[in-house]
């Protein structure tokens, strides 16, 4: 584990504890905070969590000096990340749900899935997210992963306030061909909800999830089609990231060494 002086320390969860501390952060997130649905077992232990997690390797930001008695509570921050040849071996991708990715499993480079990014309220002040960035860059050089991919989301199931970042989305950053994903047959949601004449680019920005926008200034581009996700009260679009195109002062900030055990 390496800390710091803000008293955040970063690792790959090592055990069952570890992960259950990402899935606590995940429940008061998405749960408490964004009304998506949860079984009445993980509402009693107040965990989010699915049939998924066993196979992904769980990043987690613990805060040393939290004042929680219980452990759990000290994750502050958490990425989970599933290697292709993990998914291929196992229960594949998790996107896999929302999108056709046919395209990324017959890559011929090392792709990774991306999911479940969150940070505690409290540290949503940049600090938190950047250092889960640099652990997420460590992991990608380390393993040399050639395209990072995932499902990232909008608040809300109501497309009508999403039209001016949906459709500014489609126009300005759809993926290459190679790589363009396409939401799964009876699923497909346009995101051109506006002529492309009526997007206002800075309106688009003011309302696009910082996440999403932290993966356009690495280069992101977006699959074709959005996905309606009911159960977690989100729409969904498939970010993807080629990392040889990503520009070298992103890749600089955000792959320096040693942040990881």
């Amino acid at each position: 584990m390496v800390a710091s002086h803000t008293g955040l320390s970063m690792r790959i969860a090592r055990n069952a504890d570890d992960i259950a501390g990402a899935q606590r952060l995940r429940y008061r997130v998405f749960v408490e905070e964004m009304g998506a649905s949860a079984s009445p077992e993980d509402i009693v232990a107040r965990l989010e969590r699915d049939k998924f997690d066993p196979f992904f390797d769980h990043l987690i930001l613990v805060d040393e000096t939290s004042p929680f008695e219980d452990p759990l509570d000290r994750v502050v921050g958490a990425y989970r990340l599933m290697r292709g040849a993990t998914a291929e071996a196992g229960i594949g991708f998790y996107s896999a749900d929302e999108y056709d990715l046919s395209k990324l499993v017959a890559y011929p480079g090392e792709v990774l899935e991306l999911g479940r990014s969150c940070v505690a309220r409290e540290h949503r002040n940049g600090l938190a997210m950047h250092q889960l960035w640099a652990g997420l860059g460590e992991y990608v050089i380390t393993r040399n992963i050639a395209v990072l991919f995932g499902v990232a989301s909008f608040h809300g199931t109501d497309l009508a306030p999403l039209g001016q970042p949906l459709s500014y989305l489609h126009y300005h950053h759809m993926a290459p061909e190679p790589l363009r994903v396409r939401t799964i047959p009876g699923a497909h949601t346009a995101m051109n909800v506006l002529p492309e004449a009526s997007v206002d680019k800075r309106q688009a920005l003011r309302d696009m999830p910082p996440l999403i926008k932290s993966y356009l200034r690495l280069g992101g581009t977006v699959g074709e089609g959005a996905f309606v996700d009911h159960l977690f009260n989100t729409v969904d679009v498939c970010l993807i990231i080629d990392t040889t195109q990503m520009q070298a002062k992103y890749r600089n900030t955000y792959s320096r060494g040693g942040v990881l055990e």
